[in-house]
C-alpha cells in the first residue's frame, strides 16, 4: 500500500536542503506520495528508510528516457488506469522502422522524413519521434553499416536497435552508443549478455517473453545485473493477445501487485500485418514504444491527431492565450471578431477566415479554455469580460469602428455587451464554416 506525505515526511532527514529540487522536505514528501519524484533524489536518506520506502514511492510505471538532445522522448511514468482518472502523462514514441537490406538511399530518406515531417494541429507541433534499424540481413557488418547511414543523415533522432545477436548489437553501438539507443530484446536465451551491453553503454533494454512470468523473470534478472530502465515486448500474437497483455500489465503496475511489471510497454505493429489498426491499438492501450514501417501520409496525420487527443489532459483543455489576433494585414476599417480562448474553436476560426481572405482582427478572451456554448452555460462568458478585455487589449486603438461580431452561441449576451462596451454588436454564425459567407455579405452593410 502506497503510503501518505506524512508518513514519508517522518522518514525523510528534515534538512530543508533543496538538493532534491523541492524548497522542503514536506513538498518532497507530497511528490513522493504522488508518484512525482524518485526517491533517489535525496542524498540524505537513510538505508532504513530507503529499505521502508522502497518501490511505493516512485510512480508505478517506471519513467524511460530513450534517446538523447532535444528529440529524445520519455515513456512510462503512469499512475492510473484510465485517463479520465487524472490524465495519461507521456505520449507513446511512434518509431519508424528501416532495415538493413534496404537501400542506402531509402534508409536516408526515410530517416530525414522523420527529422521533418510536421504536422501543426491546433497550436502544437506534432512529430514522430525516432528510427528503428533491424538486422534482417543477419550481418553484423551489415547492420552497423545501416546504423552509419541513420546517423550520418545528422538527425539526431532516438535509435531503436533491434537484433537477436549481440555480436551485431556490438558493432551498431560503435557508430550511436553514446545516443542513448533502446535495445531490442533480452529473452531468456541472451538476457545476460544483453544486459552486459546494455550496461556497458547505459541503454534502456527491451525484455520480451509471452508470459507474463517470463517477464517478470527477466525483469528481476535485468535489475539485479543493473540495468534499471527496461521496456516491455510482450510477444502478441495476433490483436486480442496484445490487448489482454497490455491490459494485464497496466491493472499489475498501477495496483502495484506485481510491481516487476512496472515499466512501459513496447509493439511491433510492422509484426502484424495490419499496421494502422496497430498503430492505433498500441496508442489507446497502453503502448509506449511503437515501431512501425514509414506510414502513408493519410495514416501518419490520423495516428499523430489520435495521439494528441488521447494525451491531452482532459482537466486542462488547450487554451490559446488571450489577447488580439490579426488574419491577414487587417486596417482601420476591418471587422472585429470576438471569440473563446479554447484552442479547437481558435483554429476553426481562423482557418475559416483565412480561407475567406478577409483580413480582420480577432478578439481572444479569457474563458478559461471553454468553447462558446460551455462558457456561457458556466457563466465565463460575459459582458464583463468582454468590456474587460476590449480595455486590457487596447482594442479602441486598432479599429476606427466601434463594431464586434461575436459567436452565434453568444447571441444571449448580445444585448449585455452592447450596454457594457458601448460597442455595437453583430451576432455572427453558429458555424463558423459560414463566417467567410456572413463577412462578404453583411460587414459592409
Amino acid at each position: 500500500m502506497a503510503l501518505k506525505a506524512l508518513d514519508i515526511y517522518k522518514l525523510l532527514p528534515k534538512k530543508n536542503c533543496k538538493e532534491c529540487g523541492d524548497p522542503t522536505c514536506l513538498t518532497f514528501a507530497m511528490k513522493l506520495a504522488g508518484g512525482k519524484a524518485d526517491l533517489d533524489l535525496c542524498p540524505y536518506l537513510s538505508d532504513e528508510a530507503k529499505s521502508v520506502l522502497g518501490a511505493t514511492t516512485r510512480p508505478p510505471i517506471r519513467l524511460v528516457k530513450i534517446g538523447v538532445g532535444t528529440r529524445n522522448f520519455k515513456v512510462g511514468e503512469e499512475t492510473v488506469l484510465y485517463r479520465h482518472e487524472k490524465t495519461f502523462y507521456h505520449p507513446p514514441g511512434i518509431v519508424f522502422r528501416v532495415t538493413d537490406t534496404m537501400q542506402a538511399d531509402e534508409i536516408v530518406a526515410v530517416t530525414r522524413r522523420v527529422r521533418d515531417e510536421t504536422l501543426t494541429r491546433v497550436g502544437a507541433d506534432l512529430r514522430f519521434n525516432g528510427i528503428a534499424i533491424e538486422n534482417v540481413s543477419g550481418s553484423a557488418e551489415t547492420f552497423a553499416r545501416a546504423v552509419e547511414t541513420v546517423e550520418k543523415v545528422e538527425a539526431h533522432l532516438p535509435p531503436v536497435l533491434i537484433s537477436k545477436d549481440t555480436a551485431a548489437l556490438k558493432a551498431a553501438l560503435v557508430y550511436c552508443g553514446t545516443y542513448r539507443p533502446l535495445l531490442h530484446a533480452a529473452t531468456q536465451e541472451n538476457v545476460k549478455e544483453m544486459c552486459a551491453l546494455a550496461k556497458q553503454h547505459g541503454c534502456p533494454l527491451v525484455v520480451r517473453s509471452g508470459s507474463l512470468d517470463g517477464l517478470v523473470n527477466l525483469v528481476k534478472t535485468c535489475t539485479a545485473d543493473g540495468v534499471p530502465d527496461l521496456v516491455l515486448d510482450l510477444a502478441p500474437g495476433t490483436f486480442g493477445d496484445f490487448i489482454r497483455r497490455s491490459t494485464a500489465v497496466r491493472q499489475l503496475a498501477i495496483t502495484r501487485a506485481v510491481p516487476d511489471l512496472g515499466y512501459p510497454v513496447y509493439l511491433n505493429a510492422a509484426e502484424t500485418g495490419q499496421q494502422d489498426a496497430a498503430v492505433a491499438l498500441g496508442i489507446v492501450k497502453y503502448g509506449s514504444v511503437i515501431v512501425t514501417d514509414p506510414l502513408p501520409v493519410g495514416s501518419a496525420k490520423a495516428a499523430l491527431t489520435l495521439r494528441q487527443n488521447i494525451y491531452t489532459d482532459p482537466q486542462k483543455p488547450i487554451q490559446m492565450n488571450p489577447g488580439i489576433y490579426r488574419v491577414g494585414s487587417p486596417d482601420k476599417d476591418s471587422p472585429v471578431l470576438m471569440t473563446v480562448n479554447f484552442s479547437l474553436t481558435f483554429f476553426t476560426l481562423q482557418g475559416y477566415l483565412e480561407s475567406a481572405r478577409v483580413p480582420c482582427f480577432m478578439l481572444i478572451v479569457d474563458t478559461e479554455g471553454l468553447s462558446v456554448l460551455t462558457a456561457v452555460a458556466a457563466g465565463k462568458l460575459s459582458e464583463m469580460l468582454v468590456r474587460d478585455s476590449i480595455k486590457k487589449f487596447g482594442l479602441e486603438n486598432e479599429v476606427s469602428h466601434r463594431k464586434l461580431i461575436i459567436p452565434g452561441y453568444a447571441s444571449p449576451l448580445s444585448g449585455r455587451i452592447e450596454d457594457a462596451t458601448g460597442w455595437k454588436v453583430l451576432v455572427g454564425p453558429r458555424d463558423a464554416a459560414e463566417i467567410g459567407e456572413y463577412l462578404h455579405e453583411e460587414w459592409k452593410k
